[in-house]
């Protein structure tokens, strides 16, 4: 085993930190694929559950919904989001995301910036109690 993550970081992926598909209170990311200043997840939210209101201060969020309706906060705006729509999140914007549907949202995040570790992540209020 030791050889196996030897040798899958040694060719420059992170799986040997950081596990692609990540499970959270309102649902799961998959990390789909990653590169320099980007990355994309798919990101589904199970029917009623919110993610936390936060910002980012080194990345942009383009959210594409796949499947399901959207409610989204975008600074002072709250919109849907349906199927084969898209919104834009700009660095240092107040954002959350929410299934207000029945079924399970799925959508395509894709992160652009200069970081994008998910410490980055200023929680603002968060139905979950996490900081």
């Amino acid at each position: 085993m030791k050889k196996i993550v030897e040798q899958i970081r040694d060719n420059g992926c992170y799986e040997h930190i950081n596990h692609r598909e990540v499970y959270r209170p309102w649902g799961m990311y998959d990390s789909i694929d990653a590169g320099h200043r980007y990355q994309v997840k798919r990101i589904t939210v199970q029917p009623g559950a919110k993610l936390s209101v936060q910002m980012h201060h080194h990345r942009a969020e383009h959210w594409i919904v796949v499947s399901g309706t959207a409610r989204v906060t975008n600074g002072d705006k709250t919109y849907l989001v349906t199927e084969n729509q898209s919104t834009y999140i700009p660095i240092g914007q107040l954002h959350a995301l929410e299934n207000p549907g029945k079924i399970p949202l799925e959508l395509i995040e894709v992160q652009s910036g200069a970081y994008l570790g998910e410490d980055d992540i200023v929680r603002f209020e968060d139905k979950y109690g996490r900081a």
